[in-house]
């Protein structure tokens, strides 16, 4: 194992508090350090303790409020996998922040296979589905093409580890 792999490795191990706090946390982002420190069995500086090590470790990388998109008006939620020109492969990564900076999407995937990028979308309807697209990805002098599928329903899971 590379030097790197390893240290990365030993930085990021977690024991079963440590799995259980990032269980929890999934579940609840807004428990209490006392709730939370009693739902995993350790003392409250313990867990503060624990938390703050996960964060520093960056096992977690933030804390967010879910938000129903639909509450905000944008009640379509749409993919748009999108290949890019061959000969436009540098432009890779421009194409990307640019993309991840607009306010519709909610996430961005950079892929390997035959799609580049698959752009998690929220719309306000069909119309804005329609203008996103030849805005800011059909008249992008990158994009090759884009093909859009509807979202019925949307799962998501937390990570979990074994």
């Amino acid at each position: 194992m590379a030097e790197s792999s390893k240290n990365l490795q030993q930085e990021t191990e977690l024991d079963e508090v440590d799995r259980k706090i990032i269980a929890e946390l999934q579940t609840n982002g807004r428990i209490t350090n006392a709730e939370l420190a009693e739902r995993v069995g350790v003392a409250a500086s313990t867990c503060i303790a624990r938390v703050r090590s996960l964060v520093s470790r960056r096992v977690i990388t933030g804390f967010t409020a879910s938000v129903d998109p639909r509450a905000m008006g944008l009640g379509l939620q749409v993919l748009v996998s999108v290949t890019v020109r061959s000969g436009a492969r540098q432009r890779i990564r421009e194409l990307s922040e640019e993309i991840a900076a607009l306010p519709e999407v909610m996430q961005l995937f950079f892929l390997g296979g035959d799609e580049d990028f698959i752009i998690h979308l929220a719309a306000r309807d069909a119309d804005h589905v329609r203008d996103f697209v030849i805005e800011h990805l059909s008249a992008h002098p990158a994009v090759s093409s884009t093909r859009t599928s509807i979202v019925f329903s949307h799962f998501q899971n937390p990570v979990r580890s074994e």
